[in-house]
């Protein structure tokens, strides 16, 4: 809980907004077009992998913003999920995305980091999988889950 509350009172960390239903339709959006972006970067592991954690980001994200929650540090989003939405999702799904984030970080930023092909070949194939979660997820997720998510967080500030 201490990294929420951190969340909580850092600028750009997770704030309470009105739930925008827009908003989570467009990061789907945004979630799908990575994927398809992914897919055509088959030569190019660095902006492939990229492509792959923003599209596991995005479909959380849309999560986010349907319960009227937003967040621009995305390991604040990712300890909201870790959090908030365990009851959703499961402790391989979190390590999934956390992992994820790391690869990204790793191959974007630094020329002498590398990744596993194995840890590559799941990102690839499980992208997918947790894309098509969060729209379940969105679909599935109650009002009355979606104000108990809210009520818990503003708890904390």
């Amino acid at each position: 809980m201490k990294q929420i509350k951190w969340c909580l009172n850092t600028k750009n960390g997770l704030e309470l907004i009105e739930p925008n239903e827009n908003l989570s339709i467009a990061y789907l959006k945004k979630a799908e077009d990575a994927i398809r972006a992914a897919q055509s970067l088959k030569d190019n592991l660095d902006w492939e992998v990229s492509s792959l954690y923003y599209s596991q980001y995005f479909s959380l994200y849309a999560l986010l913003m349907k319960c009227g929650i937003k967040c621009e540090i995305h390991s604040c989003t990712l300890e909201f999920m870790n959090v908030f939405l365990n009851k959703f999702f499961t402790p391989d799904e979190f390590e999934l995305i956390t992992k994820s984030q790391k690869a990204r970080n790793d191959l974007q930023y630094y020329s002498d980091k590398v990744i596993t092909k194995e840890f590559y070949l799941r990102m690839k194939k499980e992208s997918i999988v947790f894309l098509v979660k969060c729209k379940n997820l969105l679909n599935d997720l109650t009002q009355k889950e979606r104000c108990a998510i809210r009520e818990k967080l503003n708890s904390l500030k």
